[in-house]
């Protein structure tokens, strides 16, 4: 409830705008504004004001549509199920913690020392009534403490039962990729998830930690997560978390009892095939290098045809057949057995390659060009063949070309070392021949070839959770600024929450007709504010929402609200 307060500061009355709710069962002070000085109050009090005045503006949409996604999932009372309030503890619970730092991470995404800062210009105490400066990084740190690796897992797989209880898709065919994030930590901070390993982001130098996710391939709704030290490669990990990540899959409502796992080749090891083949519920489909199956790889064009997909058909009706997806079916034996081998044809992937490849090689051949001519004045340090051959080894490397695309030869005689090189031309066609290809291995043999395409090509799905996760604005994964395990295992749970939550939304609205993306929603949303005014010459504050425009109106509506004439948020009586 809102109402005027007068301040006395040196015998002078300031207006202040008090509001008090209930926080914890006991009335509290949750928000309190200053309005103006003593010749204001007299303004207002006698109505020389001209028209409403706003007094407070606190984003509302953005943060009421995350809190209506977790409403039946109701995220809190799954953690303080698994860890209750601590005898004499007070303020908010470790739920209600998680809670606020998943809607933060899901409508613009903050460190937690600007949690307070920001949760102050919203309309939280209208959502959900919280004491905000109780939510400080020192308060997560304390709360946090208490969230053991064990509890969280616990945390995690009723959270992903319950979701799956409510969505209930179908679970035949799922996607697992991994992604890692970098930190900041210091070399000497002790982490055991922490390390130094290959980076996706490039920052190589840096530790970092990694992350598997299992998405449902027709909803994208994740199933499984999995955070592992950064130095463990992903087929090492996938080995280790196998029988967990299937034994929840397979005790989820819904599950078919046939189930494909579609991987990429980083996963690829004889131990995981092995395990894979041994259990006969559980199918897979996953790439192969082409730098192993040269062979294959280099299949002419001809033996190709166009795949009946939907992307296909598209390019068709806009008159491009040219650019459709090709592919050449075969079977062949990989990690002990036969298997479905299919290979994939890209023409415009394959003609960007191509481009991309003679404009290195001529990069080359002009440095070979100066190379030559050093070499041929006898310049200092441009005497010694295997130098020069390091030099130009160091080069290839620079630009991620093959060193064997140039041939160079050297001779030495009275008059000093000459240097000649030629391009190999049966190696470049070898490599362009390669281009545009991709080897996809399975062991659903009685799938059709579309089906096998469709499946690795879906992939894109988890890769697009894994960009969202590293958006400034949303979820806002990376980089790590926790610094021991246990928080950074509550920080990147957090983070797969929120983009689940941002899935449900998209699929909510989906079902009803509106395409939009999560990131669209969020941002339209924020633009929906909750305004606490004083109408002229009225003593009564009115706080209302906003006029919705048309896209609000639409995201309210999907959820069975509307926004009234007097600005107050009403349920749409059916």
């Amino acid at each position: 409830m809102a109402h005027f307060h007068i301040k006395k500061k040196k015998g002078r009355p300031y207006l202040y705008v008090r509001e008090i709710a209930r926080v914890d069962g006991k009335p509290k002070v949750v928000s309190q504004a200053y309005i103006g000085s003593p010749a204001k109050v007299l303004s207002f009090a006698t109505g020389q004001e001209q028209g409403a005045i706003k007094l407070k503006v606190e984003e509302f949409g953005a943060l009421w549509l995350a809190q209506q996604i977790n409403q039946d999932i109701d995220l809190c009372a799954i953690v303080d199920a698994v860890i209750p309030r601590a005898d004499r503890e007070k303020g908010p619970t470790i739920g209600e913690y998680f809670l606020y730092c998943i809607w933060n991470r899901m409508v613009e995404a903050v460190s937690k020392n600007k949690l307070t800062r920001w949760y102050k210009r919203t309309a939280i105490q209208h959502i959900r009534p919280v004491d905000i400066n109780e939510l400080t990084s020192k308060r997560y740190w304390e709360k946090w403490n208490r969230v053991s690796e064990t509890s969280l897992r616990k945390i995690a797989k009723e959270f992903f039962a319950r979701l799956w209880q409510l969505e209930s898709p179908s679970a035949d065919c799922l996607l697992f990729d991994t992604t890692n994030y970098y930190t900041f930590m210091a070399s000497h901070t002790q982490s055991d998830l922490a390390r130094r390993g290959k980076n996706k982001a490039g920052r190589h130098h840096l530790r970092q930690i990694g992350l598997g996710l299992l998405v449902a391939r027709d909803s994208r709704l994740p199933l499984y997560h999995a955070v592992y030290p950064g130095n463990v490669h992903d087929s090492k990990q996938f080995e280790k978390i196998m029988d967990e990540m299937f034994a929840i899959v397979c005790g989820l409502h819904n599950t078919k009892e046939r189930l494909t796992v579609v991987i990429d080749k980083g996963m690829n090891s004889e131990d995981n095939f092995a395990w894979i083949d041994e259990h006969s519920r559980i199918h897979f489909v996953t790439t192969y290098s082409t730098y192993f199956a040269q062979e294959l790889a280099t299949t002419p064009i001809q033996r190709f045809e166009p795949v009946d997909i939907a992307k296909n058909q598209r390019l068709v009706e806009q008159g491009m057949p040219e650019e459709r997806l090709l592919a050449y079916r075969t079977s062949g034996e990989y990690w002990g057995k036969q298997r479905a081998v299919v290979v994939t044809y890209n023409p415009v992937t394959a003609r960007k390659k191509v481009y991309t490849l003679q404009s290195k090689l001529e990069t080359i051949r002009q440095e070979l060009l100066a190379m030559r001519a050093k070499v041929k004045a006898q310049a200092p340090h441009w005497r010694k063949a295997n130098v020069i051959k390091e030099r130009y080894l160091r080069l290839c490397e620079r630009l991620h070309v093959s060193s064997e695309l140039f041939i160079l030869e050297f001779h030495q005689s009275d008059d000093g070392l000459s240097m000649s090189f030629r391009k190999d031309s049966y190696q470049v066609i070898r490599k362009q021949a390669m281009f545009g290809k991709n080897i996809i291995i399975t062991d659903n043999t009685d799938w059709t070839t579309r089906e096998i395409v469709e499946a690795s090509l879906d992939r894109w799905q988890v890769e697009n959770r894994f960009r969202l996760s590293n958006d400034d604005e949303l979820v806002a994964a990376r980089p790590i600024r926790h610094w021991t395990d246990s928080k950074i295992r509550c920080h990147l749970f957090s983070c797969v929450v929120a983009l689940t939550y941002l899935r449900r939304l998209e699929l909510k609205l989906s079902a009803l007709g509106i395409k939009r993306t999560a990131e669209n929603v969020m941002d339209d949303m924020r633009h929906l504010h909750s305004v606490l005014t004083l109408s002229k010459g009225s003593r009564e504050l009115n706080r209302r929402l906003e006029t919705p425009s048309k896209t609000q109106a639409e995201v309210l509506s999907s959820l069975g609200y509307y926004v009234d004439d007097s600005g107050v948020l009403q349920i749409i009586k059916r």
